[in-house]
Parts: C-alpha cells; structure tokens; sequence
C-alpha cells in the first residue's frame, strides 16, 4: 500500500469485547507457549492455524528479526498521601531521574490528579518525588508520564529486582512471575514491558525454523510503557542494531528474501536505521519513529505480532508494513473468530 492510499484509508476501528482480552498465561490454560491461535493474513487471504505452524508460513531464505530485551520488574506499590498507588517505570532519563507512570491500585488507569511536587512511598522506606511532566515539562499537572528521582543510592534496576514485579493490567486475573513476561529471546534487561510478539517462540520452534533455512538475526529495543490514551503517539524507547543485523538484512533482501519482524518493537528498530531505499545501516540510541500513513514501512515486509487494543497507535504501524486492507480483514476476522487478545494472547502473521 502506498502512503497516499494509507493517508485515504479510515483507521482501523473495532469494540473489544472484554472476554477477548486474555487474562492469563497461555500455560495456565493448558497450553504450551507455541500452541496459541495464529492467524496468518496477506494478499491472499487468511489462514487459521497453530503458532507452532509458523514455519508452513516462512521460506527457506527469509530472515526473522528478533527482539533480545529481557523484561524488568517495573511495576512496584507504593503511597500518596495515604492512597495506594503503583509506580511502573518507563526508561531512565537525564540526570538520573526516570520516566514513570503513577497508576491507580486497581490498575484501571493512570491517576489523573497527579502533580508536580506529589511524593511516592516506596518499599524500604524509599522515596519517589515527582519532579516534571513527560514530555510536555511545561505541565504541572494532569500528565499521564512524569520524571521522578527515586531515593536510592543503587542502580535503580537493582532497587526494581528486589521491590518489583512484572507490569500488569486489570485485564490480568492474578500476578505471575518475571519467566512468564521473558521471550526465549530475552537476553539483556531493559524492557519495562514484554516484547510480547516474541512470546509464543520456544526453543523448538526457532530450531526448526532455522533447520528449514529461515534466519535469524537479533536488534534490540527496550519497551516503555504502553498504556497509551487514546490519541497518544508512541514514547521515544532506546534501541541498537548490530552491524551483523543489518548486513543480513541487506543480503537477504537483495537475494529475494523476505525481512519478518517479530513484533512492532523489531519494526520500530528496523525502520528507525532504514534508508529511502530500503536498505538498513547498524546504529543506536533513541527511536522517535512513529510509522504511518506519511511514514509507511520502507524495509520490513511481514510482521508476527499480537492483537492490538482499540485505537492504539500500533494499529497504524500494522498498516505500514503490511496495508489498510489486510489489518483490517484480520481483524474483522480476530473478532469473528473469537482470538485473544493482549501479551497473553493469540497471534498474527501479517503479510505486505
């Protein structure tokens, strides 16, 4: 799809039923990792299968590119003046501080009183006050992001190992523990939440995609949170690609391969380090990329992904790689088929 005919085409819009939304582990269902649902969709339709079906999808001399961040315990309980409260923590920021959201107790939002000066007690007698407003500094009040000092002398990520737990969202029934928010890509700490699209991956699945001539080559991109309002654009997240990366996805395009993101995190990194041409460089830092209807996707052809919530930015990055016409027609038939949707969820394969 061309960015004049995404710039034509409405969003994609839908109701989720609240029965969609997965509220456990795929595990406590009694299914293994790799046995959720998988939906693939593209220019020839849709097919319904096992995710651990995925290699029937793939050709010998395609490259899946993967996401290596691991998950922290970035949600921790806390006090404000006597109320419960829970702090997740975004990304680090200048000066020490981090970005964090100040959410309710019961994890139905985020609280909308909040304000600069307000005070977090955290575990171990620890202090959190709340210093500006992200990314508008020029709110005082009312933002659902802030930046705040977390009173220790210790790395931070080691104050969240000891006090913390995995992000979570009402639609959750019960806590689980750090293992079921980690990838069997997960290598190095920094995402605050899962890379989820890489979830339903076992260590069987990705030898036999490697046995069949699928490659795999590794970026890496920490999550920020992701309980954005509606109407927000994606917060700006660290992300590296490694020379290796980018040198395999060079060949395999120029040999008629096809490039497969795992997830829009792998998407975002790709696209951030991609040229007019579609070719990919190694570089690192901080992505701000937002893909869209003026920004259509140049480098990646396909992606694995979840099942992305109503008015979310991401329905828009699915748009860009793989075109209006085909997220919508999945998922038209997500709904009509019942999927699960979520971290916990079931699949996508989406095609250009």
């Amino acid at each position: 799809m061309s960015a004049t005919d995404l710039l034509s085409a409405p969003p994609v819009r839908f109701v989720l039923p609240p029965e969609l939304s997965a509220a456990e582990p795929p595990e406590a269902r009694g299914l293994a990792r790799d046995e959720v649902r998988l939906m693939v969709a593209g220019p020839d339709g849709i097919e319904h299968a096992v995710f651990r079906d995925l290699r029937r999808f793939l050709r010998s001399g395609d490259l899946l590119v993967v996401n290596t961040s691991a998950t922290i315990p970035a949600a921790v309980d806390g006090a404000r003046g006597g109320q419960h409260v829970v702090v997740h923590f975004s990304a680090p920021a200048e000066e020490g501080t981090w970005i964090v959201e100040l959410r309710r107790a019961d994890g139905a939002g985020p609280l909308e009183d909040a304000a600069i000066g307000d005070r977090v007690d955290l575990p171990g007698d620890v202090p959190l006050p709340v210093l500006a407003a992200h990314p508008d500094a020029s709110r005082t009040a009312g933002s659902r992001l802030w930046r705040a000092r977390l009173g220790v002398e210790a790395p931070v990520e080691m104050y969240l190992s000891a006090y913390g737990r995995p992000v979570a969202y009402g639609y959750v029934r019960g806590r689980w523990p750090l293992p079921s928010y980690q990838t069997v890509f997960a290598r190095e700490p920094g995402s605050a939440e899962m890379p989820s699209a890489g979830r339903p991956f076992t260590n069987a699945l990705v030898t036999e995609l490697i046995a069949s001539g699928v490659s795999i080559a590794p970026i890496l991109l920490h999550c920020g949170v992701s309980s954005l309002e509606e109407g927000e654009m994606p917060q700006p997240e660290r992300f590296g690609v490694p020379a290796t990366t980018a040198r395999l996805v060079n060949q395999t395009r120029e040999a008629g391969g096809r490039i497969i993101a795992v997830g829009t995190t792998v998407t975002r990194a790709l696209e951030s380090v991609a040229t007019d041409d579609g070719a990919v460089v190694a570089d690192g830092g901080w992505t701000d990329l937002v893909l869209g209807p003026d920004r259509p996707a140049r480098v990646v052809d396909g992606l694995v992904t979840g099942w992305h919530a109503p008015d979310a930015p991401h329905l828009r990055l699915l748009e860009a790689v793989a075109g209006h016409r085909v997220v919508r027609d999945a998922y038209e038939s997500a709904l009509e088929s019942r999927y699960l949707w979520h971290e916990f969820g079931d699949s996508g394969l989406l095609i250009r």
